[in-house]
């Protein structure tokens, strides 16, 4: 057959990791090169799609040579090649509810025949059945891979093999063989376990780690549950776990750590659960989740008294309470609230406030306006998607410019829409607001000025004016937020 009534072809090869018996890249290029020649085909090297080693046949999106490949056959019309070579069906897509999409896109939209060297199937609807049937079984073997993989890791777990993830101190040599120690990390190690053991709590050890500018394995500041696991690791002892698997390593432990492990861990059983502790969220103060703190804006959490005569109850930044940052953000629970109780009194004596009015809304209009959010996000969505299939080559570039458009349309719509149901509410004098403001404010006051009221509807009457306060400690000064 002479060249120039060839028709032009392509191929798409993956090479799966999991499969001994493949052929290699280049094998499989040159099958499914001798196969479209016999059949009258001929594949440019630009038609032919190799993906790197390694790459998952899970998810399209993440296949570049994929995408280039179903964005070259969508390029034009009619699409440049006129068949696509595969080894398997399988290397086209693991995830049959993809498989139909994008072969749908090829043989609909762009034309092009799809074939699988490896797996003839006869032309017809009989073809297209045995097709979706090898499709089934690609699937079902992808999920039962890693069902395959995790009895593979148990069994290597159980011949006393390496394979979780290297604790701090520690780091892979692979093949299985037993971690040896990163002299940098395990340093951090023994200054964690030996400062534990001097008295200080796993607050106090996480404060100190981060002052000496030490990380985790992950690169991030330590804090007072990351010093508890470091402490619990048995690896430290010796003793590998696994999935509940346990056997005695053979990597390198040092008595610097060993000696300390047993007693560390006697401490920490003995004062893992407070006898106070809660049990159960609940509202512990009014201003709980309401006073946040200066230096990092985290929540400031209350913290009650064993004995109120020698230090009253308190709020503390729960990040330093953790040992995220050093400088302490406290103050007295007696003091926050009177601060509270004197700014709410000076706004109603001096009407001194600065507002936004948000008339109270109608239920009918509400709901019509939440309508027309969820159908403005809906549109979000969809221009992300049109701007992802542009962007991956899926679409042209004509395809996005009209998708796009349409999407502005149906939101300039959808604007007016809200535009109208806004301009239907009339808006009240600023005297009106005013007066409605204040007494929202007074409501407020009282019923949190009120001993007898509950924590609870003190704190939602309070949240009904107030945003925030933060609390800068350094300067002894408090900065309300107020919103109506």
């Amino acid at each position: 057959m002479k060249a120039d009534t060839l028709e032009i072809g392509a191929a798409y090869v993956r090479v799966s990791t999991d499969d001994q018996t493949e052929l290699s890249p280049d094998a499989q290029i040159r099958v499914i090169r001798d196969t479209a020649r016999q059949e009258g085909f001929i594949i440019p090297e630009d038609f032919i799609f190799m993906e790197k080693k390694g790459i998952s046949g899970r998810k399209a999106e993440n296949r570049p040579e994929f995408q280039r490949m179903i964005a070259v056959a969508k390029s034009q019309s009619p699409s440049p090649f006129k068949r696509l070579y595969l080894w398997k069906f399988s290397r086209f897509a693991r995830n049959q509810e993809e498989s139909i999409f994008y072969k749908g896109i090829l043989r609909k939209k762009c034309n092009v025949e799809i074939k699988s060297v490896s797996e003839p199937v006869a032309e017809g609807m009989f073809g297209r059945l045995i097709e979706t049937i090898i499709e089934w079984f690609d699937e079902y073997y992808s999920i039962n891979l890693s069902g395959e993989v995790l009895r593979g890791m148990s069994e290597k777990a159980l011949r006393n093999g390496y394979q979780l993830s290297p604790c701090l101190g520690y780091k892979a040599v692979g093949g299985g063989n037993p971690y040896v120690i990163d002299e940098r990390e395990y340093s951090m190690v023994e200054f964690i376990f030996r400062y534990y053991h001097e008295g200080h709590d796993l607050t106090a050890v996480a404060r100190e780690c981060n002052r000496r500018g030490y990380r985790t394995k992950r690169g991030n500041p330590f804090e007072r549950r990351t010093i508890d696991r470091i402490l619990r690791n048995h690896f430290y002892m010796g003793i590998v776990e696994w999935n509940g698997i346990q056997f005695k390593g053979t990597h390198e432990i040092r008595p610097s750590v060993t000696d300390l492990f047993q007693g560390n861990l006697t401490r920490l059983t003995q004062e893992f659960r407070p006898i106070k502790r809660r049990e159960i969220s609940s509202c512990q103060h009014w201003l709980s989740g309401i006073l946040v703190c200066g230096t990092c804006g985290a929540s400031l959490s209350v913290n009650r008294s064993n004995d109120p005569k020698k230090r009253p109850d308190f709020f503390q930044c729960w990040k330093y309470a953790k040992g995220y940052h050093t400088g302490s953000c406290s103050i007295a629970v007696h003091k926050a609230e009177t601060a509270v109780l004197k700014s709410l009194q000076r706004v109603l004596d001096t009407g001194d406030v600065e507002f936004e009015y948000i008339r109270p809304a109608n239920k009918i209009r509400s709901e019509e306006q939440a309508a027309i959010d969820a159908a403005l996000s809906r549109l979000d969505m969809k221009e992300r998607r049109i701007r992802d299939a542009y962007e991956n080559g899926i679409d042209s570039l004509l395809e996005y410019q009209a998708n796009k458009e349409r999407l502005r349309a149906e939101r300039e719509s959808l604007n007016q829409e809200f535009q109208n149901l806004i301009s239907q509410e009339s808006d009240a004098s600023p005297a009106l607001q005013k007066a409605e403001i204040m007494e929202s404010i007074r409501s407020a006051y009282n019923l949190i000025s009120n001993p007898d009221i509950t924590y609870e509807i003190k704190g939602v009457a309070l949240r009904s004016i107030v945003k925030k306060i933060i609390y800068y400690r350094g300067e002894n000064r408090m900065e309300f937020h107020y919103y109506v």
